[in-house]
């Protein structure tokens, strides 16, 4: 088996998982601020596991994320990540 997640298999969990959050909700409202909460929620894991990935090296962390190394840093700072 594959243990690659392609972009549309990441896109159908992100779905899913919004799907049950609007059940959720059971008719109230969603909070303000929905995409703040969920970009937090997508990118405190990405970052942990992109760190984990790299063997903690927050320059090979940056390329593979695709971001500088010092907007790597603030976002972990962000994420009270160490």
């Amino acid at each position: 088996m594959n243990s690659v997640i392609n972009e549309n298999d990441m896109a159908r969990y992100v779905r899913k998982a919004l799907k049950e959050y609007f059940k959720d909700l059971d008719g109230e409202k969603p909070c303000c601020g929905m995409y703040d909460m969920v970009m937090d929620c997508v990118e405190k894991p990405l970052l942990e596991m992109a760190l984990e990935h790299a063997g903690g090296n927050q320059s090979r962390t940056s390329e593979i994320l695709g971001i500088n190394r010092n907007t790597l840093r603030k976002k972990m700072a962000q994420h009270g990540i160490a």
